[in-house]
């Protein structure tokens, strides 16, 4: 049994004591201890020697101790059914489905041990700057997507995931989205402000969707359709201001919040039969967001709500459309995407044409026009269809019949006194010079 330099320590002052060189008052204040405390070790001493100093518990399992039977059946059923599960999910999943209750740690020791799990080195990463978390619910929201193989095997192979999370409580607002568009962004700010209310700001990447790419000598510090893109503009009519993050680092709580997505929401879907988008979106409304809620958020450093209410001024159609200005033509039409679309007749009025007018493409497919402080919906002109004959006639060509063609008469003729002048020429050039007396001489 070995001893620790503490307990070697202790021995040697009970040692001392025991050969008369310190009174027990002495000792027991170079071992910190009281004089009835020390008096009951000496006692032990004279009786156990060395093992006096030795704790009773050591080498005896404790008694909160993880039985041989709990543990192997806890590694089995993570081979069995969470073969790809981490020690934190695991541990989870353990606990709601069979019963098992482990801490993380004890069971990511237990896979360890079982070959299940590789302990991973930790590695030194680039070290930002720290920024505390915003002090109320909605003065920032945190917004991202996610392209993932989320429903795996079972459903389309690509399926996006629009993530909203608050920076003061980590609250998580996700749809799955079909693609990566201005329509589909809209729908989920439609909803997430139609729960919350109206962020004071959101705090997204620079593509595309957010910030157009201006060519050089434009000015960016006036708003308009050059210089703000249709989500610019909607926040900007919600009166939410954007900010735009220079790296993925800048808005980490988003990011870090899609490891734990890609790694519990697609553990949670297979575990659902999830195989369409919409079952995808049951699943994460009614099952995984209350779970986030339960598991990841903090409370607020205030308890006040920063969001702000919709307002009756605030028309959400409106707002969260494709929105552009169009000329209004001589007969009271706008062009839009090719087509022509007829301004109703009420709300025609006087200087209407040729002026500029506000038109909106809604979200449930109208075509909408703000005239005169009102929204009127277009529609369109038709072009009439060509009535088709009713009884279809092949093309007629006439053909002459073999031999009857006369197109050939002559031609040998025409062809002959075509060549007639160039045969003369090429045959004066050719002949030989004769003398007079008729014999032919050398040129």
């Amino acid at each position: 049994m070995g001893l620790s330099q503490k307990e070697r320590d202790r021995l040697k002052v009970l040692a001392e004591v025991e050969a008369g060189h310190l009174v027990q008052r002495v000792a027991a204040g170079q071992l910190r201890m009281s004089e009835r405390g020390f008096r009951k070790l000496l006692r032990r001493y004279r009786k156990e020697r060395d093992r006096a100093v030795v704790h009773g518990l050591r080498g005896r399992r404790s008694n909160r101790g993880l039985g041989e039977e709990a543990a192997a059946r806890a590694v089995e059923a993570v081979r069995e059914r969470y073969a790809d599960f981490g020690p934190t999910l695991a541990a989870e999943y353990l606990s709601k489905d069979l019963g098992i209750e482990l801490s993380r740690e004890t069971l990511r020791q237990l896979l360890i041990g079982a070959g299940l799990w590789k302990a991973k080195p930790r590695r030194v990463r680039e070290v930002h700057q720290w920024r505390p978390r915003r002090a109320c619910a909605g003065e920032l929201v945190q917004w991202d997507t996610s392209v993932h193989p989320w429903l795996e095997e079972r459903g389309p192979r690509k399926m996006y995931l629009v993530a909203l999370i608050d920076d003061a409580t980590s609250r998580l607002f996700a749809r799955f989205v079909e693609a990566d568009s201005t329509e589909h962004h809209m729908r989920v700010l439609w909803a997430y402000v139609e729960r919350y209310g109206r962020p004071q700001a959101v705090y997204t990447d620079r593509a595309g969707l957010f910030q157009p790419t201006l060519a050089p000598g434009w000015r960016e510090e006036e708003p308009g359709p050059k210089t703000e893109t249709q989500m610019g503009r909607a926040f900007r009519e919600l009166g939410i201001e954007w900010i735009a993050a220079h790296s993925p680092q800048a808005k980490g709580r988003i990011e870090r919040s899609f490891k734990t997505l890609q790694d519990r929401l697609v553990k949670g879907l297979r575990r659902a039969g999830a195989s369409t988008l919409e079952e995808a979106n049951a699943y994460l409304e009614k099952e995984f967001l209350p779970e986030w809620e339960q598991r990841f958020t903090v409370k607020a450093a205030s308890e006040v709500d920063a969001h702000r209410p919709l307002g009756p001024t605030v028309d959400l159609a409106s707002t969260l459309s494709w929105v552009d200005e169009r000329q209004v033509t001589n007969d009271y039409t706008v062009s839009w995407r090719g087509r022509y679309w007829q301004i109703p007749k009420d709300a025609v009025t006087t200087g209407l044409r040729r002026s500029k007018i506000r038109v909106e493409a809604r979200l449930d497919g109208r075509l909408m026009a703000r005239i005169g402080g009102r929204h009127w919906e277009l529609g369109e002109c038709r072009k009439a269809e060509k009535v088709a004959p009713a009884v279809k006639r092949e093309p007629h060509r006439y053909v002459p019949p073999p031999g009857t063609s006369r197109w050939m008469d002559g031609f040998h003729l025409r062809s002959a006194a075509a060549r007639a002048p160039h045969q003369a020429a090429a045959a004066k050039v050719s002949a030989p010079l004769r003398s007079p007396s008729g014999l032919p001489t050398r040129r």
